[in-house]
Parts: C-alpha cells; structure tokens; sequence
C-alpha cells in the first residue's frame, strides 16, 4: 500500500516508506518481481538508489513491445513506476506504457489483468456442463481448454500468462474428467501431474509453484480433482487432514481468492462430503460444520452476503446454494433459488457485486463468473428437483417441486 500510495504522490508518512527485506525464493515469480518492484519505489521514495543492477536486470527483462508480462497490468505498471528514473530506461519505459494504453477501456480506466479467459471458461464449462447444456458446446469447450495447457500441464488464469495455478488447472481437471474422461485422458493425466507437482509438505495445495503456502480453497480444489482418478487416492486422506486442522471454530476458513466467505465454504463442502464415512472424525465434521454455518447466516430475503450480516448478493447466494442443495431440509435452498431469480436480467444475466480479490485484499469484477456460478448452483440443485405425476380427465400434468430427501 506504501508502494501504491508513493507511486501516486500520495504517501504521507515518509518515515515509515521503507524497502523491506523477503526471502524471494519463498515467492512465485510474479511475486518475486512485484517484491523487487516495491523495494525500487519504496527506496527512492526516502533518497536511496531505486534498484541494484539484479533488480533493474529482473524488471525490464518483463518488459515486451505490445505484451504485458504474464498478463498482469497492475505489475506492469508497478515496473514501469521502478525503472522511471533509472538510466538508459526511457525508452523500456515509453514503450511499456504505449503498451499499458492499449488496454485502457471506453470509460478512461485501465483492469488489473488484461483478462480471466481461461478461468472463465474452466467456470462457465462446469456450470454448462451442470446444466446439461449441447455436448457439442461441451467440447468446443473443452478443445479450446486443451489448446491451452502448458507444456507443464497446467492451465493458468489467462492464455497469457506462463505461471499456471491450482485454481485453474482443477477445474479443468474436473471439467474434462466429467466431460469424457477417456477421450481427454492425456490433458487429465498431465494436469494431475502438474497438481502433484506443487503439492506441500503439509498435505495441502498452493495456488502456485512448489514451496509457497498451501491454502485452504485450494487444498479443497486439489481434493476434488483428484477424486477424479485412482492413481492419487494415497494423497486425498493428507489433504483433508490439512483442511480439516484450517477449518475456524465458526466453521469457516481463511480468505481465498473471493470477497465471499462462501466461495472456500463450497468448495471445501463438495471436497469433504463424499469422504465423509472413510475418514478421521476431524474431517467428518467438516461438512456438517459448514452446513451448519452456512443454514445460520441466511438472510430475510433468501440471500447471503459476502460475511455475516452483508446484505445478500447473487454470487454469494450461489455459492451457498450449492451447499444447501445437499441438505435435507428443501426450504433454504427453494428460498435463495428465490431471491437469486430476482436478480437475473431481462437477457439471462445475473446482477451482482464484486466477487474476485487479486492482487488480495482488493475486489475486480468479472461479471461472466456471477452468471456461471449461478448455473452451476442451478445445476447443483437439479437432483433435488423432483418431477411429479398429477393425472387429470383426459391428460397428464408435470409439476416439479425440492425432493424432501437427503440429495445424492
């Protein structure tokens, strides 16, 4: 924030604008730099040199006529901010903006990230793919994705970054595996490869390389990808060990990569429910817990906020909706069904605030992901939709209500 503020002239506290020392081996790159990027502005901000010959090495080695570096524009202007001053620079820096402009949008401003395609899509796959949606459609979704992934076998946010991450690249695993699992074998195969790959030692997931924190959500990502395949059965039992010891006495879990509390609840629901009977009691009670919660903090409207006591939004109730789907009692699920109807537009999308964090704590808005986690809360709540038969004189009438039964 120091950084942000000094970048904007708006630092107020020079004494406390001071470069901080990080052990970078701990950090995926993009964070490496985003580090040496920092410390540069940080520095000259209190009259010291802005950045040795490494770093000023490391930060225009980002820089490319027309393309910003892993498609990340807040960095890249960070970079452009460190190298301002320094000698021989000017022209990297002049370009790097000619660069940035040409993303700057009708309304004068500039996105954190040039896109979010290919998580999109990993997204809007699922819930298609939830809603029985063309099987055609399906595929022409999944070759794209497929086109996609890294020589590593990963998949990464953007086409336009070379890091790939958890997040994604379960998603795709999923997607794929429920798709046709034998036809994209090859792309499944790989992709767990890559998941184990950046596996912690404590058992849970990181969202990037190998050796950065593990976290919650994406543990939770990692176990129902790889509950896809057999192979990798020996390292789901660790992992819900880790999800387990991360779970809050209230049921929740640390913040992810969403404003909404709801999005890691979810997620780490569906990862531990099918698990519930072969595992230790901690992890047992997982499910039950945030079930728990999740029944406890509904609001007035039918709805969920991003925390307790938030006024409702559509892509939290989305994400609580997947978990009510599963729960006995119908009435919560048929109630935030019910005020997310009340939010969808005359053309089928779906209004809401928002949602995604990055870089963490800061919200930006990809409005497709609300339409998406909205049809894949829909297609959650399918099974418990329950066709029943009412013969009248001379025809037969369908009417569907919530099954009152435990959904499968």
């Amino acid at each position: 924030m120091h950084a942000v503020f000094t970048m904007l002239g708006a630092a107020t506290d020079r004494a406390d604008v001071t470069a901080h020392a990080v052990d970078v081996s701990a950090l995926h790159p993009w964070a490496v730099v985003q580090d040496v990027a920092v410390n540069a502005i940080l520095a000259r901000a209190v009259g010291r040199d802005r950045a040795g010959g490494d770093g000023v090495t490391l930060l225009a080695s980002t820089q490319r006529p027309g393309a910003v570096w892993e498609g990340n524009l807040f960095i890249h202007l960070s970079v452009l901010h460190a190298l301002a001053d320094v000698p021989g620079m000017e022209s990297v820096v002049d370009a790097g903006l000619s660069t940035a402009l040409k993303h700057q949008r009708e309304d004068g401003g500039l996105p954190f990230v040039t896109d979010t395609d290919t998580w999109s899509t990993v997204i809007a796959g699922l819930a298609l793919g939830s809603a029985g949606a063309p099987r055609e459609v399906l595929h022409r979704i999944a070759r794209h994705l497929v086109h996609v992934q890294h020589a590593n076998g990963g998949w990464s946010y953007t086409d336009h970054a070379e890091l790939s991450d958890t997040d994604c690249t379960t998603g795709a695993v999923e997607f794929l595996h429920q798709l046709a699992p034998v036809t994209y074998r090859d792309p499944i195969d790989r992709a767990l490869d890559a998941l184990v790959a950046v596996r912690g030692d404590d058992g849970g997931f990181p969202t990037y390389g190998a050796g950065t924190p593990s976290e919650a959500c994406m543990t939770a990502a990692a176990i129902n990808a790889l509950s896809t395949q057999g192979r990798h059965h020996h390292l789901l039992q660790p992992a819900l060990r880790f999800l387990a010891d991360r779970q809050m006495p209230d049921g929740s879990f640390p913040p992810g990569w969403s404003s909404s509390r709801l999005h890691t609840l979810f997620r780490a629901y569906l990862a531990t429910r099918p698990h519930h009977r072969q595992s230790l009691p901690a992890v047992q009670d997982v499910s039950g817990r945030i079930a728990g919660l999740v029944q406890s903090t509904q609001n007035a409207d039918g709805g969920f906020g991003q925390r307790d006591g938030a006024s409702s939004d559509a892509i939290s109730t989305a994400y609580a909706l997947i978990i009510l789907a599963g729960q006995r009692d119908p009435a919560p699920a048929a109630r935030a069904t019910g005020y997310l109807l009340t939010q969808q537009r005359p053309d089928g999308s779906v209004s809401s605030v928002p949602d995604m964090l990055g870089p963490r704590p800061f919200p930006y808005h990809v409005p497709v992901l609300t339409d998406a986690f909205t049809l894949l809360a829909l297609g959650h709540l399918t099974p418990r939709i329950r066709p029943s038969h009412i013969t009248g004189p001379g025809r037969q009438r369908r009417s569907a209500h919530l099954a009152e039964r435990t959904a499968p």
